[in-house]
């Protein structure tokens, strides 16, 4: 294929995006109740006066409930009523907050919105990527694998800021999305990965793509035309160099076991992703908007 002789130059463009340091991750919508704990004291925080409401002591588990149009936190054993629908919980430096059974970095929005309790992590994108590569590729593969994967979910999440602004986030946390475990699902090995392409992502016409990928696409590639009739110039059919394995997912764009293949073969994450997206380059977004 030729793919190994090849020259790539990576073009570094410094680019603007929205001034926003994080990305917003709904974790549950619309719930009738959640459980939520801190690994240090966290401050709950009133969204509309700024003003602190209460604080969480660490390593201790607290519900939280819709309360006709507010919020509602069990302290002691009886719920006391929070006269704020939006709140933020932020945990001392370092700390991390659990939710759903795993640990996440960053900080929480809860919101009550009339219909139940959405649950949300805001967090800088980068530590979301951390997330997001373990639990959409499994971080026993190779690690130029793991690099083109933290590529291509960077741009994704970059293309798709404001997806699911409706519910008052930009993704979901599944495979509807993208899969995030937060950091319960880091690793050494992918969090590497991330390091080493922070602040990477692709571009087409001087635009971040949605870099759409699957687990495999059963030995070729579905051209975006195919599967949603819109005809995406990046996203061509290829073969999918994951022979043996049944098609998973919608076969547009990158194929995970493809990408590990291509990296056994001395392919670096470059030129794993050159491959499965036709035309594009590598742009660096300016570090002042990315934090």
């Amino acid at each position: 294929m030729g793919i190994r002789k090849a020259l790539f130059t990576i073009l570094f463009l410094l680019m603007f995006i929205q001034p926003s340091f994080a990305i917003k991750i709904g974790l549950q919508t619309e719930v009738g109740r959640t459980y939520i704990g801190s690994s240090t004291k966290a401050q709950i925080i009133d969204c509309k006066t700024n003003k602190q409401i209460c604080i969480l002591e660490k390593m201790k588990g607290y519900e939280f409930k819709p309360y006709h149009d507010v919020i509602a936190i069990k302290i002691d054993g009886k719920f006391m009523k929070m006269n704020s629908n939006k709140v933020v919980i932020k945990p001392e430096a370092d700390g991390f907050v659990s939710v759903k059974r795993k640990w996440y970095r960053g900080q929480f929005m809860l919101l009550n919105d009339g219909l139940g309790l959405t649950v949300i992590n805001d967090i800088p994108i980068e530590q979301y990527i951390r997330g997001v590569v373990p639990s959409e590729m499994p971080p026993s593969w190779e690690h130029e694998a793991h690099k083109a994967q933290a590529i291509a979910a960077r741009s994704y999440a970059v293309a798709n800021l404001g997806k699911r602004a409706k519910y008052g986030y930009d993704l979901k946390d599944t495979p509807e999305d993208q899969a995030y475990g937060g950091a319960s699902a880091e690793t050494v090995q992918t969090n590497h990965a991330v390091e080493e392409t922070e602040r990477i992502v692709l571009i087409h016409q001087n635009q971040v793509i949605p870099a759409y990928y699957s687990a495999s696409a059963g030995g070729k590639t579905n051209s975006s035309a195919q599967v949603w009739t819109k005809d995406l110039a990046y996203l061509k059919s290829v073969p999918s160099y994951d022979d043996g394995v049944k098609k998973n997912g919608h076969g547009v764009g990158m194929s995970q076991y493809g990408a590990n293949n291509l990296a056994k073969k001395g392919n670096n994450a470059y030129q794993i992703l050159t491959y499965f997206y036709s035309g594009v380059k590598f742009a660096k977004i300016r570090s002042e908007y990315y934090k």
